[in-house]
């Protein structure tokens, strides 16, 4: 039951991760709050693959961005 809950509450809170994250980044937020509460942390990778492709769409493959 305790293994239980624990992956509920990790689903939840992922999915709340990936709402606040695709709302900061003007990514659709309905359907990552939805596939988080499906996939849970599983979807991390795609969410980060997901991210770049957006950010090389918006800035372009030639030009050039440094985080600081």
């Amino acid at each position: 039951m305790l293994v239980g809950l624990i992956i509920v509450i990790s689903f939840v809170a992922s999915s709340i991760y990936y709402y606040v994250e695709a709302v900061k980044n003007a990514m659709d937020k309905k359907r990552w709050l939805i596939g988080g509460m499906i996939m849970g942390p599983m979807l991390l990778p795609m969410f980060i693959i997901s991210k770049t492709v957006q950010l090389r769409k918006i800035t372009g493959y030639d030009s050039c961005y440094l985080c600081t």
